[in-house]
């Protein structure tokens, strides 16, 4: 036993002092384009912390206008104060916006639409993970209720002014455990059978499948989209779960940090060329492979349409 824990210490050890050149090999791609955005109108959902928050502080420091949309709002307040600190950037604003209820989707919608004349950028960053089974305020299980439909709706409501202001881009963050996912349309809410892990994994799913469908939708319009695995990330996104927390302390040192996660986030925000990829999946700032699952288009289509049903909105 002695010499098992020996062997044991002695291999942990050795991880944590190659632990650099470990994480500097999972660091991932980097969004390398130089375009600056002075003018331009920027949401990002889910930015007052982790990889939305560093994806709004790089587009600030490029001179975008910038919103913080976010449940938490004093949270949010924090994190524009020192983002206009850092960048310089006073236009760095927070408004409320809950994505486990439509009613606070709607009334974000309306407020920026009565405020800004262009949108540019739409970042749909805003996630949960592993949630014990609960429902948003509208019915539905939280992972698909937040992670996709509040996404949808939220893309859905402030479409035409991005088709107004195009050429601009939706980017949707998703995730590569989108491969264990599944649509489960006979019990879509998971009141039959439900595991937290794989909630997650059907909603990743549903995000990379609302994306290669709304490229088609846009086709001609001068706006574009794209899904991003972001890498694995320390982040609060797995407070939800003590094993994953555990987990993420004990791989911390070679766990990607916010800004390197935030790099795919902004290459597909930002890279010029990227138009005839419309609809397609990245990670480490390059196209990237995703399941099969996540290249059927009727069920790209039938979920689309179901979307639309249990939101009560008509969107062809």
């Amino acid at each position: 036993m002695m010499v098992i824990l020996g062997l044991l210490t002695s291999f942990l050890s050795f991880l944590y002092v190659i632990a650099p050149s470990i994480r500097k090999f999972f660091a991932g791609g980097v969004c390398r384009t130089d375009v600056q955005l002075p003018g331009k109108i920027v949401v990002i959902t889910g930015a007052n912390t982790g990889i939305g928050k560093e994806t709004a502080r790089e587009l600030a420091r490029r001179g975008a206008r910038v919103y913080i949309a976010c449940r938490d709002v004093l949270k949010g307040e924090s994190a524009a104060s020192e983002i206009r600190a850092d960048t310089k950037n006073s236009q760095v604003l927070v408004r409320k916006l809950d994505l486990s209820d439509t009613k606070s989707i709607r009334a974000f919608a309306e407020g920026f639409l009565a405020e800004e004349k262009q949108l540019h950028i739409l970042i749909n960053n805003a996630g949960v993970m592993m949630c014990p089974y609960s429902k948003t305020a509208d019915g539905f299980e939280t992972h698909l209720g937040v992670n996709h439909l509040g996404h949808f709706l939220l893309t859905h409501l402030l479409l035409e002014r991005l088709k107004e202001s195009a050429p601009a881009r939706v980017v949707n963050l998703s995730s590569v455990v989108h491969i264990a996912g599944k649509i489960r349309f006979h019990d879509l809410q998971g009141e039959k059978r439900y595991s937290r892990g794989f909630a997650y994994c059907h909603s990743k799913l549903a995000n990379v499948l609302f994306t290669r469908e709304l490229a088609k939708k846009l086709q001609g319009t001068g706006v574009t989209t794209y899904s991003v695995h972001p890498g694995i990330v320390r982040s609060e996104l797995v407070r939800h779960s003590f094993l994953m927390c555990l987990l993420w302390r004990l791989f911390s040192p070679f766990l990607k940090s916010a800004r390197e996660g935030a790099q795919t986030s902004l290459h597909c925000a930002l890279a010029e060329g990227l138009e005839p990829l419309s609809g397609k999946y990245f990670s480490d700032c390059k196209r990237a492979w995703v399941s099969p699952r996540a290249r059927n288009n009727k069920t790209a289509e039938r979920l689309w349409a179901v979307s639309c049903e249990l939101l009560g909105i008509q969107w062809k």
